[in-house]
């Protein structure tokens, strides 16, 4: 009978593995990183490169750049194993820091790229509307584009303090964790 419900335990871990490595992949995460991750999720022990590409299939190449991303995103660490010669990595378990981790990273990359972007336009713009040779026609685009690219400041003000709150943990205090049983 434990053979049964080894199969069925192994076919309940890879059903979850498949949805975060598929939910990564929504993310910029690939799909094999995914797969990678959800793989140490349900380990008992720390894994080295070999080890991982053993149990997926993959070249110990691709072990090596998904945990070198998954180390950058804080999901997985190196941990140090007395008498191992080899890099052991294990999954950080605290879904919530990963959350964080992966999201203001990317949030916060993307906000500033844009922030960068609208600044220079506003400045551009800006300097546009001091010209005595433009028509009123294009003074009125030039003012509302202004306008629009003031909100999308104002948007991006809000998001870098949303971003804030996940990265000292106030957004706690609005959606508390539930605790774990």
């Amino acid at each position: 009978m434990d053979a049964k419900h080894e199969e069925i335990l192994q076919r309940a871990q890879e059903r979850v593995i498949e949805a975060l490595a598929k939910n990564m992949d929504l993310y910029g995460i690939t799909m094999s990183t995914g797969l990678l991750y959800g793989t140490l999720l349900f380990q008992d022990k720390p894994m080295t490169l070999d080890e991982m590409g053993e149990a997926l299939g993959m070249s110990k190449t691709s072990m090596s750049t998904g945990v070198r991303t998954l180390m950058e995103l804080k999901m997985v660490e190196k941990i140090w194993k007395k008498g191992a010669r080899k890099d052991h990595y294990e999954v950080n378990l605290d879904w919530y820091q990963n959350f964080i981790d992966l999201f203001s990273l990317r949030w916060r990359s993307a906000a500033e790229y844009n922030v960068h972007a609208m600044k220079k336009s506003l400045q551009e713009l800006r300097a546009l509307l001091q010209s005595e040779e433009l028509s009123d026609e294009l003074r009125e685009r030039v003012q509302t584009s202004i306008h629009r690219i003031e909100n999308g400041l104002e948007y991006y003000d809000w998001l870098s303090r949303l971003i804030d709150s996940f990265e000292t943990h106030e957004i706690f205090q609005f959606v508390p964790k539930k605790p774990m049983s």
